[in-house]
């Protein structure tokens, strides 16, 4: 039976429903089809495009380099993936959400496109975004890589600038299960002769050597890129430019300035088509915000949300919790998916948690709160001292009900982190009455 594409009146969610159906598996790496459509659709655009892939830090450094080039007054398309609540936090023009209206307009479009070819979700989602900017005529793109690199959708485009976060342990059913797999697929982003900036400060092998092979102009921390600091400020150094007294990003953690450093040394690279004054960098940093990385929300108790859903990501996390004032109890609200490393982001982040409150989440890929708080029982007494006192395991059905459970336990100093899936971080936003 074939399925009925919505009309050009019909709402988002119906799109974004018919988009859900439209393929049989959520994940289908590869590039043939989305080419195909793509060839049929108005992509042509003289915007910079700035791709950002990475394992970790990704959306941050995306929200850094948006703040910066609007306070320079450039205009800028920004795509991030994935959402926390609304699908329209995906895509913003000149700092603005994207409404449904536009949306629908252009799922329209590449279903015109289309002719029978079967596209996922997020291939469907980039192409109508890609569309929109095109028709929109930003001064920049920065489009963030949604899995991996080589085989991504986002990957059809040709980058002017190509930036690596980080390079962890992520996404093994698809990307390798060993740094130099998961590598080598990230670097596919790099292009010939043109700049490749990699903020991690130890880059796999892989891809130093897919760099060499292409011949882009590799940038690489602590070699073409650093950064220095003391308690007030701090200071960037490129490779023939510096950018000094700078203001602590508002984006809060550990790898934040690394995300900057990143993000600035993508800014050099581009310098004679995108003029970056020292007052908008400034300005940009202050500015730029992100939902759900290492974000503080305001009250008693203290409560952290981060979307940490990796060990790498976990180990920044328990870092950050690590370098924030005294408090006498910690609790977890923690939900994840199957097919991550549960026991890896559990052996991080144990030292810090002397309750876990497991919540259960939606759709297929997701743990039930009783299979979760088995696992994290199982890890914790894998690495458990003797003498060392048991620490509370409890389960829910709902983040909501985790996070009540919390609240209801905890003193008022005392603080809550709300961590792992994307999915638990949008729940609690949504328990508290709060939008991304």
């Amino acid at each position: 039976m074939t399925l009925a594409a919505p009309s050009n009146t019909a709402s988002l969610a119906d799109w974004l429903s018919y988009l859900e159906q439209l393929h049989p598996s959520a994940i289908d790496m590869g590039l043939e089809r989305v080419r195909e459509v793509a060839a049929r659709l108005p992509l042509e655009t003289t915007a910079v495009k700035i791709v950002v892939g990475g394992t970790n830090g990704k959306g941050s450094t995306c929200a850094i380099l948006e703040a910066i080039l609007l306070a320079a007054g450039y205009r800028v398309g920004l795509y991030t993936s994935p959402h926390l609540i609304n699908f329209n936090e995906r895509a913003r023009l000149n700092g603005e959400i994207v409404s449904d209206a536009e949306f629908v307009r252009y799922f329209s479009m590449v279903e015109a496109a289309r002719q029978g070819v079967s596209l996922t979700y997020f291939e469907y989602s980039t192409l109508a975004t890609l569309a929109m900017f095109a028709a929109a005529s930003p001064d920049v793109m920065v489009l963030e890589v949604g899995l991996g690199g080589r085989l991504d959708a986002v990957n059809i485009v040709d980058a002017d600038c190509s930036i690596i976060t980080s390079v962890d342990i992520d996404h093994v059913d698809w990307l390798g299960d060993t740094r130099e797999k998961i590598g080598f697929e990230k670097a596919h982003i790099f292009r010939n002769g043109r700049p490749a900036i990699c903020s991690d400060p130890a880059p796999p092998q892989s891809l130093l050597d897919y760099a060499q092979t292409i011949g882009c102009d590799l940038w690489l921390f602590g070699r073409d890129f650093n950064y220095s600091g003391d308690r007030q400020q701090w200071a960037f150094a490129g490779r023939q430019q510096r950018r000094n007294a700078l203001a602590y990003p508002a984006l809060r953690g550990a790898n934040q300035l690394l995300n900057a450093s990143g993000a600035l040394a993508a800014l050099e690279a581009l310098r004679e088509r995108l003029a970056v004054p020292q007052q908008a960098v400034r300005l940009g940093l202050l500015q730029a915000s992100l939902p759900g990385r290492f974000q503080i929300l305001p009250g008693q108790p203290t409560v952290i949300l981060d979307v940490a859903h990796n060990p790498h990501a976990a180990a920044v996390l328990e870092k950050n919790l690590g370098n924030m004032g005294f408090h006498p109890y910690t609790y977890a609200v923690f939900g994840m998916l199957s097919d991550k490393d549960i026991a890896a982001v559990v052996k991080h982040m144990a030292p810090r948690i002397d309750h876990w409150f497991c919540a259960g989440l939606p759709g297929k890929r997701a743990l039930t709160a009783e299979q979760l708080s088995a696992k994290i029982t199982e890890s914790i007494a894998g690495h458990q001292q003797p003498g060392e006192a048991e620490v509370a395991v409890s389960a829910y059905s709902s983040v909501a009900e985790a996070l009540a459970a919390a609240h209801k336990l905890s003193k008022p100093d005392d603080r809550i982190v709300i961590f792992g899936s994307f999915l638990t971080v949008a729940g609690a936003l949504q328990a508290s009455g709060r939008s991304a």
